[in-house]
């Protein structure tokens, strides 16, 4: 156990951040799915840039490596223009 004052602080801050990232990615997974099963093209294409802004921001935040959205971004741009 934590035998400072800050550093217990720390730990119930680490806790809070891993939850908040957590809750983002999952959230952000889940309009990837929705963007996928798509039924429309118009569907897509209102949904692409809120899912291109939530990949920005996880990628801004380090909670997903820059790479993996920019190769996100990427697979869906292509997944939307060919419907």
């Amino acid at each position: 156990m934590a035998n400072h004052k800050s550093a217990l602080k720390r730990i119930r801050s680490n806790a809070a951040k891993r939850l908040r990232n957590r809750y983002q990615a999952k959230t952000t997974r889940t309009f990837i799915k929705r963007l996928r099963s798509a039924a429309s093209k118009e569907e897509a294409v209102a949904l692409l840039p809120k899912v291109t802004s939530m990949l920005d921001r996880l990628a801004k935040n380090n909670v997903i490596h820059k790479n993996k959205a920019a190769n996100n971004k990427s697979k869906l741009t292509k997944l939307v223009n060919s419907l």
